[in-house]
């Protein structure tokens, strides 16, 4: 077929050259439109391996393109559970469904949505990718006479150009997802792009943040292994978000410590960095009230964290064997931001920062005199944030 032949040319040329999905997907099902399938809403959706998403895909309406993300969450979800993508991905083939005199009581949700918009029509199939992993697609009609056999002949000749299309996408987005997962923004954009090298680092300067759980050994003695990872996990959250939303990259999680960097750029000076780490605590802070209170109600105890900020020189990059490599970052600012969060145990106070620190943000901070630090010639003054600010 002529309209198979073209888009197959296309799909394994310049579709897999654009790495845009979005493209990809438009391109398909405008061509397959033309070609006669009466196409009304088209979903292509893959799996891929990353530890917070389970799939990503594209839909297709001729109002417009868009893609999204799946949760590992949703497939425990109804949206799922006796959907098409389950069955065809448990049972390893099609399937095609009529949208006419559903049962409200046994059908599908998505069925009966489908069919109230007028929906005549529905076709699930796979996308088989060179790895050997399955993926869905489905096609959605409202033409009265549904999809002819012709119709579904055409869709399966082209799937395949479609997979060659789609196959490095999902690698990259696959890629690319669990090193930002790992290694937050920043360094995994350097790690994809192969700049940092075994033993090779950068140097920059930047505030750095590193909080800790208090009490964690004995929540740990006194706590079955889901409770502390239900609980290292509600902590994580809090930080992660609260770091993320003020600019901020999570580097590391060492334990129940977390090392956060605020990179000072051109556009960025270091007093607005600073402030944004600052403002970051004060997240942490109001994010872990909130969460006590929720432990609260089931009776857990209330966590506690100690937060130390500095700023200065830092230096990332890889570091270990040939066969097994860590990403860290390393520097008298990083070892001061460790060990003034040490302190915020013995002084009382959850949040303490260097002059430097405070100094771009007076309005949260308050002194707390001078302190020795492990390493440092001389003490140091300390400020501690307000209690307006926590």
């Amino acid at each position: 077929m002529e309209e198979v032949t073209r888009l197959t040319e296309w799909m394994i040329t310049e579709g897999r050259r654009s790495g845009d999905p979005v493209k990809v997907v438009s391109q398909f099902c405008s061509s397959l439109v033309e070609a006669g399938v009466p196409l009304w809403r088209v979903n292509i959706g893959q799996r891929f391996a990353n530890p917070l998403l389970i799939a990503w895909g594209v839909v297709w309406t001729p109002n417009g393109t868009d893609s999204y993300d799946v949760t590992h969450e949703t497939t425990l979800t109804d949206g799922y559970v006796g959907s098409s993508f389950e069955y065809i991905l448990a049972n390893g083939k099609p399937l095609h469904k009529s949208l006419h005199q559903l049962d409200s009581e046994t059908e599908h949700s998505s069925y009966l949505e489908f069919a109230e918009q007028g929906g005549t029509d529905y076709y699930a199939t796979l996308l088989y990718y060179g790895d050997g992993s399955l993926h869905g697609c489905t096609f959605v009609t409202q033409a009265p006479g549904g999809f002819s056999p012709e119709h579904l002949r055409l869709i399966e000749a082209v799937l395949p150009a479609l997979s060659s299309a789609l196959e490095p996408v999902t690698m990259r987005k696959s890629s690319k997802g669990l090193l930002r997962t790992y290694l937050g923004d920043g360094p995994s954009e350097a790690v994809w792009s192969g700049n940092i090298k075994r033993g090779e680092r950068t140097t920059l300067d930047a505030v750095v943040m590193f909080s800790d759980l208090r009490g964690f050994t004995a929540l740990s003695e006194n706590s079955t292994e889901e409770e502390v990872f239900e609980t290292l996990s509600d902590y994580f959250d809090l930080v992660v978000k609260a770091v993320e939303d003020n600019g901020g990259d999570v580097l590391k999680f060492m334990g129940d410590g977390i090392l956060s960097i605020f990179t000072i750029e051109a556009q960025k000076n270091h007093a607005d960095r600073c402030r944004m780490a600052a403002l970051a605590a004060q997240s942490v802070l109001c994010g872990l009230k909130a969460l006590n209170t929720r432990r609260d109600e089931f009776q857990k105890p209330p966590l506690d964290i100690g937060i130390g900020i500095n700023v200065g020189q830092v230096s990332y990059g890889n570091i270990g064997s040939p066969g097994r490599l860590d990403f860290t970052v390393l520097g008298g600012a990083v070892n001061v931001a460790s060990r003034i969060e040490n302190l915020t145990k013995s002084i009382g106070q959850r949040v303490l920062a260097t002059l430097a620190v405070a100094s771009a943000a007076p309005n949260m901070f308050v002194s707390c005199g001078d302190h020795e630090i492990r390493g440092l010639a001389q003490p140091i003054e300390l400020f501690f944030l307000t209690e307006g600010a926590q």
